[in-house]
């Protein structure tokens, strides 16, 4: 046994996992980035005008929990889109402390020209996988972010005080 109650193969099996999954993240992002890069986007700025193209106005809370950042990027984020016009703050009518984001018009239009050659870029980047391993991945990956989201299991905790 190794530290944390967990066998050196089990560690062995993870690292190894781990390192595919990140090169293969890597090799997917390297596929889908130059696009956006061309558009002077990021892939979180991306994420955040397809969140409102898709889902409507929202708040920097909700946003950042839609494109997985924190509230100090998030508001970074919208400061560099707002600049760039792509964007817009609005203050609701109803509670003035309530700020939601909108797609100004040319915002809308970036990302509605953008977003279907990206979603392409993507469906051609995992095109070495089968649509049913693509399914079979998709669940695999969700169970992951849900174990790791939660940290160790029940189990290694007992181990950890045996």
């Amino acid at each position: 046994m190794s530290m944390h109650g967990v066998n050196d193969a089990a560690v062995e099996s993870a690292v190894r996992c781990y390192v595919k999954l990140l090169r293969a993240t890597k090799a997917v992002a390297a596929r889908v980035e130059p696009r956006l890069h061309a558009e002077g986007l990021t892939l979180t700025q991306l994420g955040v005008l397809e969140a409102i193209l898709h889902r409507g106005p929202m708040t920097h809370r909700d946003l950042g929990r839609k494109v997985l950042t924190s509230a100090g990027n998030m508001t970074d984020l919208v400061d560099k889109l707002e600049a760039r016009a792509l964007v817009h703050r609005v203050r609701a009518a109803d509670d003035r402390r309530q700020v939601r984001v909108e797609l100004t018009d040319a915002g809308r239009s970036m990302i509605e020209s953008v977003f279907p050659l990206h979603a392409g870029d993507i469906a051609q980047a995992m095109s070495g996988i089968s649509a049913a391993d693509m399914v079979h991945l998709g669940d695999m990956l969700r169970a992951l972010g849900m174990a790791a989201a939660r940290g160790p299991t029940a189990d290694a905790l007992a181990d950890d005080a045996e």
